[in-house]
């Protein structure tokens, strides 16, 4: 038996409860579809214990229940999170139907819209919006396989606390926002920490006075529209490393290294618990500490064009990581490693969309979240339209489209390349 509804949700993430959120305002019939078993599993699930919000609380936008709390320059932990996910499903009666998985998306000629099929039921619906982001498959290397059953392994979703993990050395593998925070708090609960360095960039917690973030809000950054890349793989850079943890700190790889942790290069294989590195650590910390150099210009060339009274601020300038040796090889059972964590992030997988809606990157094709394909929609995607259209601090404003989309608001035309209004 098919349930016929005019929209179908697929995932109950910020991306589908804002959406929902949205159409539920204007009295659109819908319902969302989720795996899991309860609101907010991607930070209830897939966050450490002590995981914080990375950007400031004034960034919690999510429509209708923005932050309007007594502490917008702090950061709110993972419990008070999830809570307050919670607390928006129930406050807005949002139809959200939990433990339902989403097998396939078809389109179903005949009715003029579509089949959502599930694990349990099919939904016919006229509308599809596809919010499931871009973390379906935590990332690992074919090699992991080649690690002997001795050493644990863990991707960095499935990391709890330090006590959570065997005694030992723990080795992170990737340097972005996860790795790093989780190498800090190992280290500073001390264990000994050998951390694969890669690209990530790092910014300033804070800098002339106010928060990065903030900076690179009012400087626009987060507006910019994918247009305005250089090449549409740019919207897959990982996240700069920075931390929330004890009101907000800067996480920098020399101060790391100065701190006992063991910077490497690369992972490129493993033979018999032997680890295959690059000799790169010195090349990726160059380009690290080049992304805080050009942002902290660009903040300077802001400033001073404004005519903002901040005061003057020189970052330290910290090299311990150029001192580490550039190892190619690392035995895991000499140096005590008993831990794998593989912070590597995502990858997405759009399988269950049936339809050739996407590039060759796997990306949906689409402008603004809209597709070709008449009622086909996504949301919650980085660079979907801007910067902030993956973030708290931007979803909203892309749900607001769909929703106003769907109800046939304004002058939304769409042919086969897309939204054109």
């Amino acid at each position: 038996m098919v349930e016929t509804v005019e929209t179908v949700i697929v995932g109950g993430g910020q991306a589908g409860l804002a959406t929902s959120y949205h159409l539920r305002r204007r009295g659109r019939e819908h319902v969302v579809l989720e795996q899991a078993a309860q609101a907010g599993s991607a930070w209830r699930d897939g966050r450490w214990d002590s995981f914080t919000l990375v950007t400031p609380n004034w960034t919690f936008r999510l429509p209708g229940a923005e932050y309007d709390g007594d502490a917008p320059g702090g950061f709110m932990p993972r419990d008070e999170i999830v809570a307050t996910f919670e607390r928006y499903v129930d406050r807005f009666e949002l139809p959200v139907q939990y433990e339902t998985r989403v097998i396939s998306v078809e389109r179903d000629e005949r009715a003029g819209g579509y089949l959502v099929a599930t694990e349990h039921a099919s939904f016919g619906a006229r509308n599809v919006v596809v919010a499931t982001g871009l973390f379906q498959r935590p990332r690992t290397p074919s090699f992991a396989a080649d690690l002997s059953d001795g050493i644990t392994q863990l991707h960095s979703s499935q990391y709890r606390s330090p006590g959570s993990t065997p005694e030992g050395a723990v080795l992170v593998v990737g340097s972005a926002q996860s790795g790093c925070q989780i190498a800090e708090e190992l280290y500073r609960n001390g264990r000994r920490v050998y951390l694969c360095v890669g690209s990530a960039g790092r910014v300033p917690r804070r800098y002339r006075g106010r928060d990065t973030v903030e900076w690179m809000n009012l400087m626009g950054m987060f507006d910019k529209t994918v247009d305005s890349l250089a090449s549409p793989r740019e919207k897959f850079a990982a996240n700069p490393h920075l931390s929330g943890r004890d009101g907000g700190r800067t996480l920098n790889l020399h101060r790391f290294a100065r701190d006992g942790v063991v910077l490497l290069g690369h992972l490129r294989g493993v033979c018999e618990d032997v680890l295959r590195l690059a000799p790169d650590l010195h090349d990726s910390l160059v380009k690290v500490d080049r992304s805080e150099a050009e942002l902290v210009r660009m903040i300077d060339a802001h400033i001073a064009e404004a005519g903002l009274d901040a005061p003057e601020e020189s970052l330290p300038n910290l090299e311990d990581g150029y001192l580490a040796e550039d190892v190619t090889e690392l035995d895991l059972r000499s140096a005590g490693i008993t831990t794998v964590i593989w912070a590597m992030g995502y990858a997405f997988d759009f399988s269950r969309v049936r339809l050739p809606v996407f590039d060759n990157d796997g990306y949906p094709l689409q402008t603004r979240g809209v597709t070709g394909y008449p009622g086909l929609y996504f949301v919650g995607l980085p660079w979907l339209y801007k910067r902030k259209s993956g973030l708290l601090l931007g979803v909203g404003d892309d749900a607001d489209f769909i929703a106003a989309a769907i109800s046939g608001e304004g002058d939304l035309a769409v042919d086969e390349g897309g939204w054109k209004g």
